[in-house]
């Protein structure tokens, strides 16, 4: 066993694991951060997918000893840390995943919206492409890409408005 202090969204914590573990796994079984989904175990599926200091990582290649001092943000810290920015209830992504029906076993969506939330802290307008190649390395096997792309762009343009309305 080795402690590890990690900052899983934004709680400072000091967590002892194996230390052949993966951040997954120290995610899922030592802090019961289960939207953090267990797939292929080997970087290809991208639904273990978190944010490292606001860039998409695939929690299942990690040590937790390869983020210390680093912030990670996980499904569970999405809708918390846009509030913690000044927005109110779901973060524009989780909305517009619903509204825009990209939603439907769930297995893939956790990492799909930390990688589309990832986007558009860098990029607030991007293009079709900019989204299909941010999402590139996340599969789904239910809905397809179209909603997903549609529901990335909604997102764009919700943010969009709310930063116009704060302006007023």
């Amino acid at each position: 066993m080795r402690a590890y202090r990690l900052e899983v969204n934004g709680d400072k914590i000091e967590i002892a694991a194996p230390e052949h573990w993966t951040l997954l796994e120290v995610l899922r079984y030592k802090l019961g951060l289960t939207g953090t989904k267990q797939g292929c175990d080997k970087g290809d599926c991208g639904a273990c997918t978190v944010l490292v200091d606001g860039e998409p990582e695939l929690a299942c290649l990690l040590l937790p000893g390869a983020v210390e001092g680093k912030k990670i943000l996980t499904i569970e810290g999405l809708a918390p840390a846009h509030r913690c920015r000044g927005g109110e209830g779901a973060d524009p992504i989780q909305e517009s995943f619903d509204e825009a029906g990209a939603l439907q076993c769930g297995f893939c969506q956790p990492g799909v919206m930390l990688s589309a939330r990832a986007l558009l802290n860098r990029e607030p307008h991007p293009s079709c492409e900019q989204i299909a190649d941010s999402l590139s390395g996340n599969l789904c096997r239910c809905t397809g890409y179209k909603q997903i792309y549609d529901a990335v762009e909604a997102a764009a343009d919700k943010e969009a408005e709310l930063k116009t309305q704060g302006a007023d």
